[in-house]
């Protein structure tokens, strides 16, 4: 673990542009990383923050293929709507590229290039899966089977998202071709590995015994698992149509593996932002006193924490990383996030739905995060933290504090009379408050320092509660100006403490309290006057708003609305049943009629008592539609009704016949109904 480096370079997995951001990607990657990068800023620190479109892989050519448009096409639809979501979400990025970009093409294309020229990769003709109706080789994605470790009939040709494992597309038992439904058939075809087996010693010596006690148990525990497993060569190339072109001879028609692409997209952002601000990129990638994290989800940690390093210790010029703090996955509302099923919240659609509440997501995601394992996103729980802690807990505080100094001395900071045994432990308390964070965030311990953050306002709260300035200032108002000026000071040092977290908010506070640039969190430490007597503040404003059940509501239905139309999507119909004959079907009397009169059957919670005129006469029905509706509402209803049926006994009351129903997409009965103008009781149904 390197102390007291010079800069930083911390990076943001690449997201695909196969579709917008969602809360899983926010709370798994970029709030931390924008929390860890705020922090070093506050600092003092030499920080560069970058991250990038992943412009390249299957993943693009399949929503391509979908969509029915160009690769080029779906990634400046998703480039575009990422970007302005990582901005107004206030993701503080030095630099966002493309790994279309000219610069990452040429970048990704002189790495592979020098392994090559030094012979770290192994060529080889191997067996690929091809889709001979499809006249292609089938890239991992574009195939699926049934898992050999868990036996998931899902699983896709690089990796079982049931049981985790990392595959190769061959493994997979009775694989079917994505784009045509073919079982593919295997074809040779010549690819370029980079050979991991022989960096096994290395990455045991760097990983297993170099940072067995400061990497997080979930990234240590699957690095093992893997090295212990034994590594094997790793293809580096693939049989694509988009990417980058692998750059040597004999490679006609083969692309860069995106896996050993993408990663280099933080090498060229970084080449991107050098060359734009006028900085020399090589000290942020190849100086031994720089700090390198990657911050990425923890399906991303074998290439994060072996292949990538495998190649950067190949190459031989550039820094490890120095941790890799993958978070586990974050579910929504009991359900795995999942992109292809809509079960998401999008970061673009919520910050319309939601307009200037940013920080209140950031926060529910912080204090929620998936740092040690997965959890679960719920929108009552989104709720009562905005409402609980933010409005009632951080809001109070601030709103009182303004809203006295405003009434009492007009927005001036009142000067201090002599402090009492209260006051001192109140800002000796506060002083010691950066180290407690700090010590947080130097350890990737997020959702414990977004507490201790909450616990200052917690500390305002109390003292004020405890001192009750609204009652002193009756009987000793220059014990009152004491009190104001120690609440104002945690005031101060929240501004800037919060900034990490919750950014609008800061920004918000400043300008309420008018400090101009946010406070160094040394001086919070040092100095017990952060906001000077006789410094005039402004107006109170909300920092925070109730969010009411209304609007809650309206996001869980929308959510079960998308449940719906999944199972409407997914909804296998049932077989045609055995063939008959035109005079099987001619034997049925199917006719209109109206329900004329309903009632519940008593002691029977399914059935209904119907009296329905068929045309031909009035009859009673029975049926077992109870629980889909209430009597009084299917009264005049038009339906259509075998009349034929033998009549039958049910619970002392003769049924003459049988009303026609099917179900919809949620599952509800739902009468086989023809309501179109003209038809009369008892027309026949051929």
């Amino acid at each position: 673990m390197l102390q007291n480096p010079k800069r930083y370079t911390i990076t943001a997995a690449l997201p695909y542009t196969n579709g917008p951001i969602h809360i899983g990607h926010l709370a798994g990657v970029y709030v931390p990383s924008d929390i860890y990068s705020r922090y070093l800023r506050l600092q003092g620190r030499d920080v560069l923050f970058v991250c990038g479109s992943d412009e390249h892989g299957v993943a693009i050519s399949m929503k391509a293929k979908k969509e029915g448009i160009t690769p080029q096409e779906v990634i400046d639809k998703y480039d575009g709507i990422i970007r302005k979501s990582f901005s107004d979400f206030g993701i503080s990025f030095d630099n966002y590229s493309r790994t279309s970009a000219k610069i990452h093409h040429d970048t990704a294309s002189e790495f592979f290039r020098t392994l090559y020229d030094k012979g770290d990769f192994i060529e080889e003709v191997t067996e690929q899966l091809y889709d001979a109706k499809a006249d292609q080789f089938l890239a991992d994605r574009f195939v699926v089977g049934t898992c050999p470790k868990c036996g998931n009939e899902e699983a896709y040709g690089d990796q079982c998202e049931k049981c985790g494992s990392t595959l190769n597309a061959t493994d997979l038992i009775n694989p079917k071709s994505t784009i045509t439904g073919e079982t593919p058939i295997l074809k040779s075809t010549k690819h370029w590995f980079l050979p991991l087996d022989r960096y096994s010693d290395f990455l045991n010596e760097w990983i297993l015994v170099g940072h067995k006690n400061d990497w997080k148990p979930n990234v240590y525990g699957q690095v093992k698992s893997w090295i212990d497993g034994g590594l094997e060569p790793r293809a580096v190339t693939r049989d694509l149509d988009w990417g980058i072109d692998v750059p040597v001879e004999g490679a006609e028609g083969k692309k860069l593996y995106v896996w050993f692409d993408a990663p280099i997209g933080y090498i060229s952002s970084t080449k991107e932002w050098a060359l734009r601000e006028g900085k020399d990129w090589e000290p942020y990638w190849k100086d031994q006193d720089t700090k390198l994290v990657h911050f990425i989800g923890k399906d991303n940690i074998v290439f994060h924490c072996v292949i990538f390093p495998a190649m950067l210790k190949a190459e031989g010029s550039y820094i490890l990383p120095d941790n890799v703090p993958a978070n586990e996955f974050l579910n929504l509302e009991g359900n795995k996030l999942s992109t292809s099923k809509n079960w998401a919240v999008w970061l673009h659609e919520y910050l319309e739905e939601f307009p200037n509440q940013q920080d209140v997501l950031r926060y529910a995601l912080t204090s929620n995060a998936p740092e040690t394992k997965d959890n679960d996103f719920t929108w009552k729980d989104f709720q009562a933290r905005n409402n609980n802690e933010l409005v009632a807990i951080y809001g109070n505080f601030i709103n009182r504090v303004v809203v006295l100094t405003n009434k009492y001395y007009e927005g001036i900071v009142p000067q201090p009379n002599e402090l009492s045994q209260v006051d001192e432990a109140t800002l000796t308390e506060l002083k010691a408050y950066p180290a407690v964070i700090s010590s947080s965030l130097e350890r990737y311990r997020f959702r414990e320092a977004l507490g201790e953050m909450m616990n200052v306002a917690r500390l305002g709260n109390k003292y004020l509660a405890d001192e009750e300035p609204w009652k002193m200032v009756k009987t000793d108002p220059a014990r009152v100006q004491t009190q104001m000026y120690v609440a104002l000071q945690i005031a101060a040092a929240l501004s800037s403490l919060c900034e990490p977290f919750l950014p609008f908010t800061a920004t918000k506070l400043s300008r309420i309290l008018k400090i101009e640039s946010p406070l160094d969190w040394k001086t919070i430490t040092d100095s017990s006057g952060l906001i000077p007597s006789g410094h005039q503040i402004g107006e109170a404003e909300l920092l925070f708003s109730k969010i009411e059940d209304e609007e809650i509501q309206k996001q869980i239905d929308k959510l079960e609305a998308t449940k719906t139309a999944n199972k409407a999507e997914n909804k296998v119909a049932e077989p045609q049943k055995d063939l008959i004959q035109f005079e099987d079907f001619a034997k049925m009397d199917i006719r209109v009629g109206t329900i004329l009169e309903a009632e519940k059957m008593p002691k029977a919670n399914k059935l209904l008592i119907l009296k329905v005129d068929t045309g031909i006469d009035v009859r009673t029905i029975v049926s077992g539609i109870a629980e889909s509706f209430n009597p009084e509402d299917i009264i005049g209803k038009r339906v259509t009704v075998l009349v034929n049926l033998a009549p039958r006994n049910l619970r002392g009351v003769e049924s003459q016949g049988m009303i026609l129903m099917t179900t919809n997409a949620e599952g509800k009965l739902v009468f086989v109904n023809p309501d179109a103008e003209g038809v009369g009781n008892g027309e026949t149904i051929n």
